[in-house]
């Protein structure tokens, strides 16, 4: 017998290396589509689907190249639920690091516009979410959102020559291994909220390629936050089960964990400095 959550459950997320259609958003991220809010919000509640928003931001040069929507058992709210776009500007695309702008929103109340700044990385399809200090910018559901979103993407693509510096920092640091075995201590104490983790600092420093190996911050750093984000890692739990470490797939937790391995890196980076 079929489970009511298999026979709703919506794909994780969908990325690309060109820009996302939107039969593919329509497929991933239904609820950015809704043609209405959600019965819970109000008549003050200001609705606007994020689509029509992001069509705007289209004809910005800002397009979706990765997008993902939180899971839900009621089938009912589906379609208005948190999802999360990863934006791109068609003059930015070049390098290793390439700047996105992560757009946040939902229509049941769970969160507004959010716009916060990220970077990928080519070399490992990393993506990276810099910490508060660079700007986040919140649009309520009320008033002109269409503008407001848009200035606000042109506000956060102004913070990425501080997070380009950031970066350029921590590539110029070098670690010597036990301070990279502190980093993937504190990552894992991030991970799994002090509780013993099943794979142990050394796991995580692991690299996955061979470009990854070298002991600078910026490259250490990159591979803590794959294998801590990514799982797939062997380990065994607290009873001495095998067992794999999981990926981080709900927007909330990949934010925030996100941003906590870059304020560690960069609180990291200032000490060596």
């Amino acid at each position: 017998m079929v489970s009511f959550a298999s026979r709703y459950r919506v794909p994780t997320s969908i990325r690309q290396n060109r820009p996302l259609t939107n039969d593919e958003l329509q497929r991933f991220v239904p609820s950015a589509f809704s043609e209405d809010k959600h019965d819970s919000r109000s008549e003050r509640y200001t609705y606007i689907p994020t689509i029509v928003l992001l069509d705007r931001l289209r004809d910005e040069g800002f397009q979706p190249y990765y997008a993902t929507q939180s899971r839900t058992r009621d089938i009912e709210k589906r379609d208005f639920t948190k999802h999360m776009l990863r934006l791109r500007r068609h003059d930015q695309l070049d390098g290793k690091e390439v700047p996105e702008i992560i757009l946040l929103n939902s229509h049941d109340g769970s969160s507004s516009y959010k716009m916060i700044p990220g970077m990928f990385r080519q070399i490992c399809t990393n993506g990276l979410v810099a910490w508060k200090n660079f700007g986040e910018i919140s649009v309520p559901h009320k008033g002109d959102i269409v503008e407001q979103v848009i200035e606000g993407a042109y506000t956060v693509l102004k913070t990425f020559d501080a997070v380009t510096d950031n970066i350029d920092m921590m590539k110029g640091i070098q670690l010597s291994e036990p301070e990279q075995r502190l980093l993937s201590t504190v990552a894992l104490d991030f991970k799994y909220d002090g509780k013993k983790p099943p794979v142990t600092p050394d796991q995580v420093l692991q690299s996955r390629r061979w470009e990854d190996k070298s002991p600078d911050l910026w490259t250490t750093f990159n591979r803590i936050q794959e294998n801590v984000i990514k799982g797939g890692i062997s380990g065994r739990t607290a009873k001495g089960q095998r067992t794999r470490t999981r990926e981080v797939t709900g927007i909330d937790g990949d934010i925030k964990l996100n941003q906590a391995l870059w304020k560690m890196a960069e609180e990291f980076a200032k000490l060596k400095a």
